[in-house]
């Protein structure tokens, strides 16, 4: 009588004894890639996919349909065993028919008498190009974990992610994968608004591979390497850094993953990251020493294989995300959902199996990656987990979205109210969206609130857009004018003219970067009356959605002087931008929000005005009130006398926090000014019929600021940006740029 078979007692030292023992004959089969060892893998649609089986009823199917990572799931009675991939799926009635000898066998037999089943895996082939990184949105004033990166290496551009930051004691180094930082010495870039920005060069800490018995010397392999495929890149400047990964969070302890402590437990563990071509990413742990390449008699091994989660759409994972670090998913135990995770991480990301069939590249839908903890002990560094940190979860889109989103509320007539009501949504992330920091876009063509367009989407295709961000009203000028800023010059408006201000950057020897802000405005306003005159309702939200950006750009003091960065001559106030701009803000995002708010309750509207000019005006205005509550020198005085600080940004927050408040209430009322103003020269209220307002779909939203001819961007000495400051009708303006 044969004893009943029971696998549940197998240890992962059997399946790999069991793998090595038939790799080779597994490897000779035809449609045989890969194998790995796990669970096994159960078909949802199978009868023991939610209850388990006894003994008697199992059954072998000859016509099974194909079981896949993303239709099966792993239960507590499934059992352990050798995962074998395949691209093609047969039925085993077929492969008898065809070629018995290309049949995987369900079970191999060891010859001290084990006994390890297979689980045969249909690996799903996708095809998918990696995205345009210059698509995607990052910020420029704060770099960490889940930015991307890029070297050039042999004529050729290599893209990856940055995983997290670590050191030796000494330096603090930002990981990633050896095949994308290249050789010691190579220059590395990111990408922050569409744009390359140097970060550091790759340094010589580095690791391809390593012997699987190396690593785990206590485990047959005889012939694998383990892919670490881990590099270092020593930055420039870390204050510009944070330990945080962008989209996830701050860094726990790291999961310690060696012969000791790794089980098959860990299957099924739920696991998150950010990478810089995905975005976010979920998934879980389906696999285990993924055995994906084999040549010259050497096979090579990567420790997990990370795939979708059961109910959830495929992981789709793309080659940009390299160097991406994984996490234990703590969502669900998190016992404040508005708090910012801290998660451990386990994993480095390093590719997804990728092969060639018929001169197509085919990816499957999972991500390969090595223990971080191996990462850790090899290179003979640590994880920096603290440095920076306290930033939401996503950075840098707090005041732009707040000034745009609570205009909304503070415009008066009726009608604009419920347009720009119903509407809000499009334009801006609400409050708690900020403060749990549940804002962000990454690009590949999804919808960008419209208060950030002008960094998240024209940055990139409209270089030209640059120079209307800011306007260095305080530096003086030569010549004729000498001791003179453009400050002082408006306070005649009818110098606020192109010709003019063109004449001013021309004694400084100036070139393309002339701060244009307050014509942009004009261009903007005037396009919001002609719209209306048009009834084109859409083309009036789009257009006023935009303009938030602008306005809320004239309300930082930093953007309104030629000291947007600290005195040009003294190195110890570089970086007052992105400390004041974005790293406080984000920092003390809730308290932001809240005073901002407080302030509002007793703000009323500008009396309203007509003409583009005058609502440059308003936004000089806005500047003005600006530089007299918060001198620029007051921004940097408190960042470099906080620099010694235990925390500085606490500090800075101490002497700018209110003050900084009431500059976005200012903002919010002078773009509320502005909307009713061209509501009202419009004739809104008795143009655009009640049936009109109504939510804009984000599709027409979309194709609207994506079209080049929409509130098309000039540089200052573009004749054409004067020719856009005279009124015209909506689609006057866009045939006389198409």
């Amino acid at each position: 009588m044969q004893p009943k078979r029971s696998f549940k007692s197998l240890a992962i030292r059997d399946l790999l004894d069991a793998r090595e023992a038939y790799h080779v004959h597994l490897a000779h089969l035809d449609n045989v890639i890969a194998t790995a060892i796990g669970l096994y893998r159960i078909r949802q649609e199978d009868a023991d996919a939610s209850d388990q089986l006894p003994h008697k009823n199992w059954r072998h199917r000859s016509d099974s349909p194909p079981r896949t990572l993303e239709n099966t799931i792993v239960q507590p009675w499934s059992w352990p065993c050798v995962l074998v991939f395949v691209n093609r799926w047969q039925t085993q009635q077929e492969l008898v028919e065809a070629d018995p000898d290309q049949v995987v066998p369900r079970y191999l037999y060891l010859p001290d008498g084990r006994v390890v089943p297979t689980c045969v895996i249909l690996a799903e082939e996708i095809q998918q190009a990696s995205p345009p990184l210059r698509d995607i949105a990052f910020s420029r004033d704060l770099l960490g974990g889940g930015y991307p990166i890029l070297t050039d290496i042999q004529g050729r551009e290599h893209i990856g992610s940055i995983g997290c930051l670590l050191t030796d004691g000494n330096q603090i180094y930002a990981l990633t994968n050896q095949h994308v930082c290249g050789d010691s010495g190579t220059p590395v870039y990111t990408v922050v608004d569409g744009q390359r920005a140097s970060i550091g060069k790759a340094s010589h800490h580095q690791i391809g591979k390593l012997p699987f018995k190396a690593v785990y010397p206590d485990w047959s392999a005889t012939s694998s390497h383990i892919n670490i495929d881990a590099g270092l890149i020593r930055i420039d400047d870390v204050k510009s850094w944070t330990a945080q990964i962008f989209g996830l969070g701050e860094l726990g302890r790291p999961i310690d993953l060696t012969p000791e402590t790794i089980t098959l437990d860990i299957i099924g563990w739920p696991v998150r990251a950010f990478g810089a071509a995905s975005g976010f990413m979920q998934g879980e742990i389906q696999a285990l020493f993924y055995r994906y390449h084999s040549v010259g008699g050497t096979d090579y091994i990567s420790d997990l294989l990370i795939g979708s989660r059961s109910g959830q759409s495929p992981l789709q994972t793309i080659p940009g995300d390299s160097g991406t670090i994984w996490c234990l998913d703590s969502s669900l135990e998190q016992p404040k959902p508005d708090t910012i995770p801290i998660l451990r991480p386990l994993g480095l990301q390093w590719g997804g199996h990728v092969f060639q069939q018929d001169h197509s590249r085919s990816q499957f839908r999972f991500a390969l990656a090595t223990s971080l903890s191996t990462v850790l002990r090899e290179l003979d560094v640590d994880l920096v987990p603290n440095w920076h940190t306290g930033h939401r979860q996503y950075w840098g889109e707090v005041g732009h979205y707040k000034i745009g989103g609570s205009a909304c509320d503070l415009v008066q007539s009726p009608n604009l109210k419920a347009l720009m009501s119903k509407n809000r949504d499009s334009i801006a992330f609400g409050d708690h969206a900020l403060i749990t920091g549940n804002s962000h876009v990454h690009g590949h063509g999804q919808f960008t609130p419209l208060a950030d367009v002008a960094d998240l989407v024209w940055r990139t295709s409209r270089p030209q857009d640059s120079a209307n961000h800011f306007a260095d009203v305080d530096q003086e000028g030569m010549g004729e004018f000498s001791g003179k800023t453009l400050l002082d010059l408006c306070q005649d408006s009818q110098n606020l003219d192109i010709a003019t201000w063109n004449a001013f950057y021309d004694s400084l020897d100036m070139g393309e970067k002339r701060g244009s802000l307050l014509f942009r405005v004009w261009q903007l306003y005037n396009l919001m009356v002609a719209a209306l005159k048009e009834e084109d309702v859409a083309r009036f939200v789009c257009t006023a959605g935009v303009l938030a950006h602008y306005v809320g750009d004239g309300s930082q003091p930093l953007h309104a002087s030629f000291l947007h960065d600290g005195h040009p001559d003294n190195s110890a106030e570089k970086g007052v931008h992105s400390a004041y701009e974005t790293k406080l803000l984000d920092r003390f995002t809730e308290e932001l929000i809240t005073g901002v708010n407080q302030k509002l309750s007793s703000v009323i509207l500008n009396p309203p005005f007509t003409g583009g000019k005058q609502a440059a005006i308003a936004c000089m205005n806005l500047m003005r009130r600006s530089w007299s509550e918060l001198p620029p020198e007051t921004i940097i005085e408190a960042y470099v006398s906080s620099a010694h600080s235990a925390d500085r940004l606490a500090e800075m927050w101490q002497k700018l926090g209110d003050t900084t408040q009431q500059l976005l209430a200012n903002g919010v009322q002078c773009l509320a000014s502005i909307w009713e103003s061209a509501w009202q020269e419009g004739n809104g209220e008795q143009v655009i019929a009640k049936s009109d307002l109504k939510e804009i779909p984000t599709k027409t939203l979309q194709d609207l600021y994506t079209d080049p001819n929409f509130a098309p961007s000039y540089r200052l000495q573009d004749e054409r940006f004067a020719q856009a400051l005279e009124p015209a009708t909506a689609s006057a303006t866009a045939r006389s740029h198409s």
